[in-house]
């Protein structure tokens, strides 16, 4: 096994279902050893998750409402600053399972209404999640359930539900999908808008006069069946639990996942009722997640190169510190300028928070490394260390303070590779040493520490041993 003590199986646990794996998170989470540190993750509703931004914060002082923009930059800064990293990291995987998008869905506090769905439920009951989400307002505007009535039945919904959500591709017919729309019939929203900001809510409403009561035959089973009684359904099927399994390990584990691991998985899964707690806990302590197969084999995400980094470098406790530290409960001026940035530079890199492509999500693994990409990834550095040339969103990490403990060439390189969990060979370490001489001309100064951090780093953040967690 790759891993030989519990600080490396901690470290892989880290990157995996935390938000990265800093010597201070290290720290924290070996507190009562490996098993204990599986349980501090899980067991999140202990822990205070210190983030006390309302996403109020975010509103346009000329319009007095919350643009997407705002929310983004909201969710953004929240996961920058959480306490509670692996709830974010569902979340995240919850927004791409059940991707839905704000280019549809152009009302912000709807799109903010969903994501607390996906982080409440975040490792909750799956049924209880699949539930909420589909009675979601932002979802049923998605695909289009407000025009699914008796005798016209808009089946988008039907579909993707099975395809994308649940059963997957092959599990199902076309009768299915037909029958399923009937069942699905009646569901809307009710819409309300703000008189003052004209900010557009909405809630979801069941109209009985609009559904179709006839018997309907899904997935085998014969029933004057409701929505409900089809989501119960598919929540029952073992596929369903397969499929969950499946796209989450291939998240959070490794591509191609081998069967029996996937059958092994759902089954604990399906007997406990659909728990994904239970879930998480197998993958967590599966043989195959320590394997050589999984070490450093995931692509990171454009929120595990961005989020990530600022987290090692304690950006997200600052920005904590001072809103906790100001006096009228607010968030100062500028503090939250590292978040607008990363969101930006997510969008640059192909995430774009609540606006994933298309129905089907964001194509991960190998997906998220272009040409394109990898130029916003190594200008991240920039970024970071205040030497990016856009005027938005600046922001810059002392540097000088981070590098002063050795301020030799080698020094600064090793604190680098450290604060930013990487392992290089020594050929590479040579090569970013040099960079490190030359950028500094052989002397770290507080006035040259940002430009020969930024040097650095952008020979880091193209490395390929830098794109893997």
């Amino acid at each position: 096994m790759p891993f030989v003590n519990d600080r490396q199986k901690c470290a892989h646990l880290l990157r995996r279902f935390g938000l990265g794996a800093s010597e201070a998170e290290l720290d924290f989470y070996l507190k009562s050893g490996f098993n204990g540190a599986i349980e501090m993750l899980l067991n999140y509703d202990q822990i205070d998750e210190a983030f006390p931004v309302p996403v109020e914060t975010f509103k346009n002082p000329k319009q007095n409402r919350v643009p997407m923009q705002g929310v983004s930059t909201w969710w953004a800064l929240r996961m920058m600053m959480t306490r509670r990293p692996l709830q974010e990291k569902m979340t995240l995987f919850w927004h791409n399972h059940f991707a839905t998008s704000a280019s549809k869905v152009t009302a912000p506090m709807l799109m903010y209404g969903q994501n607390e769905i996906f982080r409440r439920n975040a490792i909750g009951n799956f049924r209880n999640l699949l539930s909420e989400v589909s009675k979601d307002p932002a979802m049923i505007l998605w695909l289009d359930s407000q025009q699914n009535v008796k005798g016209h039945a808009n089946e988008n919904f039907a579909r993707e539900v099975m395809e994308l959500f649940t059963l997957g591709i092959g599990h199902y017919s076309e009768k299915d999908i037909q029958e399923g729309a009937r069942a699905f019939t009646g569901w809307s929203i009710r819409r309300t808008t703000d008189p003052a900001t004209k900010a557009v809510t909405a809630s979801f409403v069941d109209r009985p006069g609009r559904h179709d009561e006839g018997s309907k035959t899904f997935l085998g089973s014969s029933g004057n069946f409701n929505g409900d009684d089809v989501l119960n359904i598919l929540c029952d099927q073992p596929r369903t639990a397969e499929f969950i399994a499946w796209k989450m390990w291939s998240w959070f584990g490794y591509l191609n996942p081998e069967p029996k691991l996937i059958q092994r998985l759902a089954s604990k899964f399906h007997q406990s009722g659909m728990e994904i707690k239970v879930l998480l806990r197998e993958m967590m302590t599966a043989p195959e997640f320590f394997s050589h197969k999984a070490e450093r084999s995931v692509f990171k995400n454009p929120a595990d190169v961005c989020i990530t980094t600022l987290r090692q470098l304690g950006v997200g406790e600052l920005v904590g510190d001072a809103f906790r530290s100001s006096a009228l409960g607010v968030l100062p001026a500028g503090r939250a300028a590292p978040a607008g940035a990363a969101a930006a530079a997510m969008k640059a890199m192909g995430m774009w928070l609540l606006y994933p492509p298309d129905v089907s999500g964001w194509k991960f693994g190998p997906a998220w490394i272009s040409s394109a990409t990898m130029v916003e990834r190594m200008a991240w550095a920039d970024q970071l260390f205040g030497q990016s040339q856009s005027t938005k969103l600046r922001f810059r990490i002392p540097a000088f303070a981070l590098l002063s403990r050795d301020t030799t060439p080698r020094g600064v390189t090793a604190t680098i590779l450290s604060a930013f969990d990487a392992s290089l060979n020594r050929e590479k370490v040579a090569v970013l040493v040099k960079t490190a001489e030359k950028a500094s001309d052989g002397e770290l100064t507080p006035e040259n520490a940002g430009r020969t951090a930024a040097a650095v780093c952008r020979l880091l953040f193209a490395s390929p041993e830098f794109q893997m967690m």
